[in-house]
């Protein structure tokens, strides 16, 4: 596919998927199919973008070669370039959500860790010190590194609930489907993740399956002051709409 043409189709194939009349309900698995192919193609020349020194990690939260700093991850400013924007979907990172969404995520060079979750059915949750904790499952927790396979997480399953980490300077293609719209109830809500046994009753009556390791208790907070984003120039190719 041409630089052009990638993008294009990219946004010809989400109008036609992702269409306010059918009340945003999560694309069938075909359409995904067909989805994902194409981001799978579409590299950063695609977007107008050059890739990075993926050696040079200076203020990008990583800490040494073993751990991930989650306090000094947003030493450096995001930037994001907004490809289209509408009420069906938009192309466009602490811990959030994404209400009655449905995510698809390219990385387009670079590496990064992605840490996510999906709340447990039914609702577990606790009150700590006046502050409602909710419980939920890990759902992915690895390193995504270029080039590598599109990322999907759906309204209840997936990782709806997700943070990143850049291990090495990076940039990522999201799509989101519906958009993020406070007035219809999709408001993105930033949370603290803490182990399970932080808050635990010294019992795992909670956990469903697998292991206390694969819980945590998320406690939602406001949008943290150092979190940083900026708007960048998108170079990429015009959309025919």
């Amino acid at each position: 596919m041409g630089k052009s043409y990638s993008i294009q189709a990219l946004y010809d194939l989400c109008k036609k998927t992702f269409t306010p009349s059918s009340g945003f309900p999560p694309p069938s698995s075909q359409s995904i199919q067909k989805l994902c192919s194409i981001l799978d193609t579409i590299g950063p020349a695609d977007v107008g973008l050059k890739e990075d020194n993926a050696d040079d990690d200076r203020g990008h939260g990583f800490f040494g070669f073993n751990q991930f700093n989650r306090v000094a991850r947003w030493a450096q400013p995001i930037t994001y370039m907004e490809i289209h924007e509408c009420d069906s979907f938009t192309a466009i990172i602490p811990l959030h959500d994404h209400p009655g969404m449905t995510v698809m995520s390219k990385v387009l060079y670079g590496s990064m860790h992605v840490k996510a979750y999906d709340w447990v059915e039914s609702a577990c949750i606790r009150n700590i010190n006046g502050y409602p904790v909710r419980l939920a499952k890990l759902a992915v927790d690895k390193v995504l590194a270029a080039p590598c396979g599109t990322s999907i997480l759906y309204p209840r399953s997936g990782g709806n609930l997700h943070c990143f980490t850049s291990v090495t300077s990076c940039a990522v293609l999201d799509i989101l489907a519906p958009s993020y719209r406070e007035a219809a109830g999709r408001k993105c809500t930033y949370y603290n993740d803490y182990p399970y046994s932080s808050f635990s009753k010294g019992t795992s009556s909670e956990i469903q399956d697998g292991k206390e390791e694969d819980y945590a208790w998320l406690q939602e907070i406001d949008t943290p002051v150092d979190l940083y984003m900026r708007q960048g120039e998108y170079f990429g190719p015009a959309l025919r709409h």
